[in-house]
């Protein structure tokens, strides 16, 4: 298996959905606890890559081995068909990903408490559900809820907590202040697979996988997708204005007609290999200019 096959099979394009939340939850403890465990910080960020790769190999995995569609999804579309891989490699390297995440997270539970092992646990779960039994939460209507919201929430949460350990506060407050700043990177990682349901809506059909995209169409779930990118600048506002970021987050706000225009192509054209990636830029500029935004205002 080649390194560019391997890069596929992990979807590395798609890793920005958990890098960039976990750096803006390191950069609110900075903020807010005026603390950071770089050593433990670093621990969480490997367990964390390995599981999101392991996840993204997992649906791969899965796709191939139930695909109704035999003869052109399972052996032309899905990369272990196409690239002729061996499934039973393909499990072994996902088995491998998650035994060492599993172990780092373990470690992590050793110095932090139980209270990581029960975020991790959900996180875990959730990764498993989604590409994986007799239910995909990526094939149900549910599946833009829960990435957005483990990937986006989620992540940010653990990373901020990893980070202050007995210095943080489990409140309403708290947590409100996290999903409040965490809000753009969950509406922009669940508009990532919005856009890719509705570019799959007839393979997705063929393959029984009935998303959100199936009951409300492809017309209602553009308008959701860009409802959502349209409430996440809303989010950088109310928190900034909030003061529970730098006032230079607030330069974010200059890439709204570079999302516009992304969004426009998404509604002109639903094409995965064509329109697809107007949402993949949307995430990758839009988290990264809020984290780079905030360093700033740390700085």
């Amino acid at each position: 298996m080649s390194v560019k096959v391997f890069l596929e099979l992990v979807e590395i394009k798609a890793k920005t959905a958990s890098v960039l939340p976990f750096i803006l939850g390191l950069f609110l403890a900075a903020y807010h606890y005026h603390t950071v465990q770089p050593m433990l910080a670093l621990l969480f960020f490997i367990a964390m890559f390995l599981f999101n790769m392991a996840v993204d190999m997992l649906d791969n995995y899965h796709d191939y081995v139930h695909a109704v569609d035999t003869e052109d999804y399972q052996q032309n579309t899905n990369i272990i068909g196409r690239e002729n891989l061996s499934p039973h490699l393909v499990l072994a390297m996902l088995i491998t990903l998650v035994v060492i995440a599993a172990l780092l997270g373990i470690y992590l539970v050793t110095q932090l408490g139980l209270t990581l092992l029960w975020l991790g646990v959900f996180c875990f779960a959730v990764g498993f559900l989604y590409s994986s039994g007799p239910f995909p939460l990526s094939g149900l209507p549910v599946g833009e809820f829960f990435s957005g919201f483990t990937m986006g929430f989620m992540i940010t949460l653990i990373s901020v907590f990893v980070n202050t350990g007995a210095d943080f506060t489990w409140s309403w407050t708290n947590l409100g202040v996290i999903f409040l700043v965490a809000l753009p990177d969950e509406l922009w990682i669940s508009n990532l697979l919005l856009a890719n349901n509705i570019c799959d809506e007839q393979e997705d059909n063929d393959n029984h996988r009935y998303t959100i995209v199936h009951f409300i169409g492809k017309k209602w779930a553009l308008y959701a997708f860009a409802v959502k990118n349209t409430i996440a600048f809303l989010a950088i506002i109310a928190a900034a204005v909030l003061r529970l970021t730098p006032w230079t987050v607030l330069l974010t706000l200059l890439i709204i007609p570079f999302v516009v225009k992304q969004t426009k192509l998404l509604f002109n054209k639903q094409v995965k290999k064509e329109t697809f990636p107007a949402a993949i830029r949307i995430l990758l500029i839009g988290s990264l200019v809020q984290v780079v935004t905030f360093a700033v205002g740390l700085i």
